[in-house]
């Protein structure tokens, strides 16, 4: 049987925020796509066997000093491509066409009309709303490029060369703002690179089944779980090729929500029938943060600690050859990129650098997966939906969410004041679908306030909702009045220290989705 992974869509990365957007709009389609730096090795590529490649847009202009081009051995593959933007000025400039600055800069909205019946845009209603993020354009395609769609202000909007099956667009179609951009895409995927669909959760299974297997053999493999929603499906993957083989860690830091450390414990070792060994950790973390308020320095020294209790427990066990973890595909991604420009926004911490008497070979069976796919793959594999839909939670857990002094009263405050914020959105019907992440924030301030005839100096809680796609930016949730009411009251009278609740109505950017 065929890999579903096989004969997808190679996206080739030149600095576009809608780079994954484009592989996931793929996979939505139920074909596989990969990312790739823009100067990945082909040979690299060709391991994926792709059947058509798709050029992503970026922030250069192509005649600058040092900019990403398109590597000559992509021209001789006599595969389809797709350039999107800057990847159709790369593709224009790599076959000798000429790429200008635009007098007229096309950022958001515009009209396009095009040629009817070519095989990008057939099916397609002859004006067409798109998306445009773009300095220059294309003043003359290459040869044998016919123009295909034109805008106000670009006169190759979209061009092809029908016979080499090369194709690019100044447009996004990737983006909701394109309104029938998945139609342009299914085109290019479909009638012109033939693919086919077999990416799903069931094929996903079966074969990282197998896969699994073939890696593990008879060994033995230990699994860092925390209960977030990577960890648990890839336990229960694991679970499910090699039963008994596994063994899955679970370090209870004193920092984790309400009721989450015998949550864990009830699904995975009574209901999934994982052999589960439970660690608290409470006293060593809380002492080890005590006096501690730097975000940064309550991330490393979280992520450090952490590790050292896991390094501690996987040496008792004998005989482990196999550590699995649940990197999904954004870590590959993010991985893979360039450093050289980027900025420490904050740390985030796993399994990785254990000590050096701890020598195991790592399995990532989630590495191919976006969440959302993952989420699909842990309902086919049967966890309960309080799982699968966990909203992300932090590695160092409350610790970036309880501002001050860490002490165990004020976790506590924090834990029952996120908790019932949480109920009431649940009750709501927002938690799964209409929120993306949501939860309660301590603050390092105290506020006078009036509760019964006393004057009260107590705590501040502020509640947190966001809405987003990618999670790269969001936008803060406009929830019900009446709801931030009811979450509001509850929580000044149900939790003890407490006596005013905000609500905090910061975008990203400026804001980050976490507080620290």
């Amino acid at each position: 049987m065929t890999h579903p992974r096989f004969g997808g869509i190679a996206i080739l990365d030149f600095g576009s925020q809608y780079t994954q957007l484009i592989a996931r709009r793929v996979r939505e389609q139920g074909v596989y796509a990969a990312v790739y730096p823009f100067d990945a090795p082909q040979e690299t590529i060709d391991q994926f066997e792709p059947k058509g490649y798709i050029l992503s847009g970026g922030p250069n202009s192509i005649y600058e000093p040092g900019a990403p081009q398109i590597q000559p051995a992509l021209l001789r593959r006599n595969i389809p491509i797709l350039g999107i933007c800057y990847g159709m000025q790369a593709l224009t400039y790599a076959l000798g066409g000429k790429v200008a600055d635009s007098a007229a800069r096309e950022y958001g909205p515009a009209t396009i009309t095009h040629t009817p019946h070519s095989p990008l845009m057939d099916g397609l209603p002859p004006s067409l709303r798109v998306w445009m993020s773009h300095g220059d354009r294309i003043e003359q395609p290459p040869a044998d490029f016919t123009p295909l769609a034109q805008s106000e202000n670009s006169p190759y909007a979209a061009i092809g060369h029908v016979e080499r099956q090369l194709y690019g667009v100044q447009f996004h179609p990737e983006v909701a703002h394109t309104p029938q951009g998945v139609h342009l895409l299914r085109n290019f995927i479909f009638a012109i690179c033939q693919c086919r669909e077999s990416w799903s959760a069931e094929a996903f299974i079966e074969n990282a089944q197998q896969a699994i297997r073939a890696q593990v053999g008879g060994e033995q493999v230990i699994l860092g779980l925390s209960g977030g929603v990577d960890s648990a499906v890839t336990a229960a993957l694991l679970q499910k090729a090699i039963g008994p083989q596994l063994t899955a860690i679970f370090v209870n830091t004193g920092l984790l929500r309400k009721d989450e450390p015998k949550d864990v414990i009830r699904v995975f070792r009574d209901g999934q029938g994982i052999h589960v060994v439970a660690v608290d950790a409470t006293e060593q973390f809380l002492g080890a943060l005590q006096g501690i308020t730097e975000p940064e320095q309550k991330r490393k020294l979280i992520g450090g600690l952490f590790i050292d209790v896991f390094a501690d427990e996987a040496r008792r066990l004998q005989g482990v050859r196999f550590l699995a973890q649940g990197t999904i595909y954004p870590d590959v991604i993010e991985s893979a990129a360039s450093s050289k420009s980027s900025r420490t926004i904050k740390s985030h911490h796993n399994v990785g650098g254990l000590p050096e008497d701890l020598h195991f070979e790592l399995i990532e069976p989630l590495r191919d997966l976006f969440k959302d796919e993952v989420r699909r793959v842990g309902t086919a594999l049967g966890l309960p939906d309080s799982i699968v839909w966990r909203q992300p939670f932090p590695g160092p857990g409350l610790a970036v969410r309880c501002l001050g002094d860490l002490t165990w009263e004020r976790l506590e405050t924090l834990r029952e004041a996120d908790a019932i914020f949480r109920e009431e959105l649940e009750k709501a019907d927002l938690l799964r679908a209409g929120t993306a992440q949501s939860f309660a924030v301590l603050l390092p301030v105290k506020s006078v306030g009036v509760q019964g005839d006393n004057r009260t100096y107590d705590e501040v809680i502020a509640l947190r909702s966001v809405t987003t796609d990618d999670f790269m930016t969001a936008d803060w949730s406009r929830l019900d009045y009446d709801l931030l009411a009811r979450a509001s009251n509850r929580i000044v009278n149900e939790v003890r220290g407490v006596n005013r609740v905000v609500y905090d109505i910061t975008s990203k950017p400026p804001g980050t989705i976490e507080w620290e």
